[in-house]
């Protein structure tokens, strides 16, 4: 038989053909040079920002609607999906507390807030004094959307997955007659990933010039003013990734360098843009690839947005001690105990749950729990937001990408969890040993 002679395609990766993570990598220094060396300019590119941004936003409804019902009403059993619903917000819980106690224990280690006067201009804050975190109730009502146009045009994920569940189990619920829906969502779903990766391509251009607008409005003299804060930060989230989420994965089994090889992408897009939902749809592409079932990635991941923010509640511990530690100093009268902080840290437990669809929703949360100290003198929560604020960005992009992490891997301990992948009770055990350790070593 006579072996046809095909000229063979070259596997050689040609020096100039960088992968999407090495460009949007060198997007980023590129983009920190120019708003340092030319920082009018790299403010006045901020449009180019805001076009990448809006791009990526005009993914998330379709894509979260059809996943959700492809995810809920292929699956079959909706009781598998009442209890993987249980299980992600059990989940959520346990890890989002331990961010807390843990954001707390360094932040009193380390007292970044020592030293500090509080003189800030609290008109700094512009529109954040004018917005107030949702109560518990106002968020359960705030779930369920009058109007599914007006909520995917805000872009609110939260009311957009309420609405797809009770969708898809409406879907779910009419049998054959709900198979021409199926379908179609199963053509959006494709349509909306490969939409994503040419939106994707220009995303070394949109990290860019966010980050040269970031440097160009605020110089790097703002990584002086509040250096200590952001330095504790990070090294709160570097803790949290390597001790608590790295110890969840490796209970859970996960292939970790294939994991940190997926989320690489959403990650330093995550990081650069401070926005989650820029890097929601090549999240939930990657975790798809990684093996994590559709319907898992559909349900978890758009819900653990609003329900599973490791690195905004981790953050919200530690700016809120800041700001005390600041008063303290300011105020030598006035002391706030550890115990007292503790209950801070309960309180938040509950008003962290209503950042979801909130303007500048970390600093409205925090400063709507430092109002709530009674013995805190008047205004002074104000002015020390006003001096968060100055660097908020820069401790956004920490949290922002924490919180992309956080999500991924719950895709895949929920995953395991409903029994996708083998797993045992004595994991679970451990899983809680290590969160009743994590409240102990404070």
């Amino acid at each position: 038989m006579m072996i046809s002679q095909q000229p063979q395609v070259s596997t050689i990766k040609k020096w100039w053909k960088f992968s999407l993570t090495t460009q949007i990598l060198a997007g980023l220094v590129v983009g920190l040079v120019v708003g340092w060396v030319f920082p009018t300019f790299g403010t006045e590119i901020s449009f180019i920002r805001d076009i990448f941004l809006n791009l990526i936003k005009s993914i998330i409804a379709p894509l979260v609607f059809s996943t959700i019902v492809i995810g809920i009403a292929g699956g079959g059993d909706l009781k598998k999906i009442g209890r993987m619903g249980a299980k992600s917000i059990f989940y959520f819980e346990i890890v989002t507390t331990i961010a807390l106690f843990l954001g707390l224990t360094v932040v009193n280690i380390v007292r970044p807030g020592a030293g500090v006067i509080l003189n800030a201009d609290a008109s700094k804050l512009g529109t954040i004094a004018q917005n107030h975190p949702k109560s518990l109730i106002e968020t359960i009502v705030h779930i369920f959307p009058s109007s599914i146009i007006e909520s995917m045009v805000r872009g609110d994920v939260l009311q957009i997955v309420a609405f797809s569940i009770l969708f898809a189990m409406a879907v779910s619920a009419i049998g054959d007659k709900g198979k021409p829906i199926l379908r179609f969502c199963e053509s959006l779903a494709q349509v909306m990933f490969k939409f994503t990766n040419y939106v994707m391509m220009f995303a070394p251009f949109g990290v860019g010039a966010a980050m040269a607008a970031t440097i160009g409005h605020q110089g790097l003299d703002v990584l002086k003013n509040l250096g200590m804060l952001i330095g504790s930060l990070y090294l709160a989230l570097i803790l949290f990734v390597v001790f608590v989420l790295g110890t969840v994965a490796l209970i859970a089994r996960v292939p970790i360098k294939q994991f940190l090889r997926a989320v690489r992408e959403p990650f330093t897009i995550a990081f650069v843009t401070t926005s989650s939902e820029s890097a929601l749809p090549k999240a939930m592409e990657v975790m798809e690839r990684l093996g994590v079932p559709k319907r898992i990635v559909g349900f978890v991941m758009p819900t653990g947005y609003s329900f599973n923010l490791d690195g905004t509640t981790l953050y919200l511990a530690m700016a809120s001690v800041f700001v005390i530690q600041a008063v303290e100093t300011s105020n030598p009268e006035f002391h706030y105990s550890f115990g007292q902080q503790i209950m801070l840290m309960l309180s938040l437990m509950i008003t962290s749950k209503g950042v979801a669809a909130v303007p500048r929703a970390s600093l409205v949360i925090l400063l709507a729990t430092l109002n709530s100290i009674p013995s805190l003198p008047p205004g002074i929560g104000a002015v020390g937001v006003a001096v968060i604020f100055g660097v908020d960005e820069l401790m956004d992009m920490a949290r922002t990408s924490v919180n992309l992490i956080g999500n991924c891997l719950a895709t895949v301990v929920v995953a395991r969890r409903n029994g996708l992948i083998s797993e045992s009770k004595l994991e679970i055990i451990i899983l809680l040993i290590v969160f009743l350790l994590s409240y102990r070593i404070i």
